[in-house]
């Protein structure tokens, strides 16, 4: 019983996740998903203070922030027109 419980967990906290992940990689664009996975910090930040009443302190959070500022204001470098 242990070890299928064992295996079940490893499904769930590594195969769905890496095979979600990789689907979305795929199929969104590439500013898109970059967007998508700065936020993964600051879901944590929330499920912490929700569910654990972890409070981040003044520099975790801008530190939150700032990753998710970086990836929303980057922009591709435009190609540059021959001719």
């Amino acid at each position: 019983m242990a070890l299928a419980a064992g295996v079940g967990v490893g499904i769930c906290s590594s195969v769905i996740p890496y095979v979600s992940d990789q689907l979305a990689m795929a199929r969104l664009p590439r500013a898109t998903y970059a967007l998508m996975v700065s936020l993964l910090p600051a879901t944590a930040t929330v499920i912490g203070v929700v569910v654990l009443t972890q409070i981040p302190t003044p520099a975790e959070s801008a530190g939150v922030a700032l990753v998710i500022a970086g990836v929303a204001l980057h922009r591709e470098p435009s190609e540059a027109v021959a001719g």
